[in-house]
């Protein structure tokens, strides 16, 4: 017969690491679904939103770009930017330096809805952050690109 076994029985340490995996985990879901609730307001997706937010900061950017910023695979890529070019929210156009490089831009379409979204949806954020203060963000923000770091530790 099978002994059941509790995570208390590897130590506090491995304890205490499966246990923040979890809070991070459910922390992350509840704040993207906040996030993907939000954007799908405007009829979009988070991929789509995702690119329209980084042509309206960044400006025309060559296509084989925008995926590793996005972190989309080059598929998803071309399926999201054939959305917003029918959308007339986007348009592909050859880059004047490189005529092999495809450079995609806002419309003007584009850029008034992602200009009046942006800030409703960073707003949004802001709201659900709040309860942490600027300090405890600022905080989190560190702890988390530590711990998003490769492991520099030596196996056991």
């Amino acid at each position: 017969m099978h002994e059941k076994k509790s995570t208390k029985d590897y130590g506090p340490e491995i304890e205490q690491a499966l246990k923040l995996l979890v809070v991070l985990s459910r922390a992350s879901r509840s704040l993207m679904e906040v996030s993907q609730q939000d954007i799908k307001r405007y009829g979009l997706n988070l991929s789509e939103f995702a690119v329209l937010e980084l042509l309206y900061h960044k400006g025309p950017t060559p296509i084989q770009q925008i995926g590793s910023k996005v972190l989309l695979a080059s598929g998803t890529m071309t399926y999201v930017v054939d959305k917003l070019v029918s959308k007339d929210y986007i348009i592909r156009k050859q880059s004047e330096q490189d005529r092999r490089v495809i450079m995609i831009e806002l419309t003007p379409a584009g850029e008034e809805v992602i200009a009046r979204i942006f800030p409703e949806h960073a707003q949004t954020l802001h709201d659900r952050m709040s309860h942490l203060t600027t300090e405890q963000q600022q905080q989190l923000i560190q702890l988390l690109k530590l711990l998003g770091q490769p492991d520099s530790t030596p196996s056991n």
